[in-house]
């Protein structure tokens, strides 16, 4: 399969700050794939290089066929851009923001009605066309904002952190419309500090400090690290169990779930010490069982040092 983009030790610089650090990869055609870590990780920074928004410092990406570095002018023409901070204008109507956007794009008349009334339909704005894009609820906005960056069916989509701040049910429904645009062969690079959301990805990418610390499909990274120390506690009184790990040196990280207790440890025999700790803190009956590592365990393990 061909590839929308080839990064090759690609580095980017402030002064004596490196906020990307030499990284590499390939991301094949009409492929999802997510950029996770915290804030400052490097996602931004890697995601504007790409654009051809800011140059690297060293290091080589190509995007769509052209070097970002030689030719940004050419990447931009190919690409959608969506932004942390909407491009769109809040004072327009959602009607005089797409056509305000067709024409940036230089779309001709029948395409652009036809384009407009994809936009329409895929960000559920039928009968909203009058309405002040600043009055509209955050949801529909960031599909508008989506819908308004891929006018011009570009081949090669970024989206940046595009559901920071909505609920899960409006999240969903836009993960819907990106599906649908990988559908229609696009490539999409999602960043996002939202773990949960690696699962809707064909392929991640976890950064961390300018670094790639972990890469590859959600299933191949889980199955790489299932033998990560993580067990579930299930206990008549979670909360006491949970204070109580999260005092511990060795333990990673602790997290109720319903009932239940996750922990992720780094010790020897963990089970035996984890049982022993309940034991001596006179918790009562528990049960502790070897859990499967979500994608958030392991970047969090992996943030540590501690993952092979």
């Amino acid at each position: 399969m061909s590839l929308a983009i080839k990064v090759a030790n690609l580095t980017k610089k402030f002064g004596s700050f490196t906020a990307v650090d030499s990284i590499s990869f390939d991301i094949e055609e009409g492929k999802i794939v997510g950029f996770i870590g915290a804030n400052g990780a490097g996602k931004t920074t890697t995601i504007k290089m790409l654009c051809g928004l800011t140059p690297p410092s060293s290091g080589e990406a190509v995007v769509a066929g052209f070097d970002v570095a030689r030719h940004p002018e050419r990447v931009r023409e190919s690409i959608g851009y969506m932004s942390q901070r909407f491009s769109l204008y809040p004072d327009l109507t959602v009607k005089e923001n797409i056509e305000f956007y067709g024409g940036v794009y230089g779309l001709g008349n029948d395409e652009m009605k036809s384009r407009y009334d994809w936009v329409i339909e895929a960000a559920d704005l039928s009968g909203k066309e009058n309405l002040l894009t600043i009055d509209l609820p955050l949801g529909w906005r960031q599909r508008l904002a989506l819908g308004c960056a891929v006018l011009h069916r570009p081949k090669v989509i970024f989206l940046d952190e595009p559901t920071s701040g909505v609920d899960p049910v409006v999240r969903d429904k836009f993960w819907q419309l990106i599906n649908r645009l990988s559908q229609d062969g696009a490539t999409i690079i999602v960043t996002t500090h939202h773990l949960e959301e690696a699962e809707f990805c064909e392929s991640v990418i976890m950064m961390h400090l300018g670094k790639i610390i972990v890469s590859g499909r959600p299933e191949e990274i889980r199955n790489k690290y299932s033998d990560l120390p993580l067990f579930e506690i299930e206990t008549f009184d979670p909360m006491k169990v949970f204070t109580l790990m999260e005092m511990q040196p060795w333990i990673i990280e602790a997290a109720i779930f319903g009932g239940k207790v996750h922990v992720l440890a780094h010790t020897d025999n963990p089970s035996s010490a984890i049982d022993d700790l309940l034991k001596r803190n006179s918790i009562g009956e528990f049960k502790i069982r070897k859990a499967a590592p979500t994608l958030e365990d392991i970047f969090v393990n992996a943030n540590r040092g501690t993952a092979e």
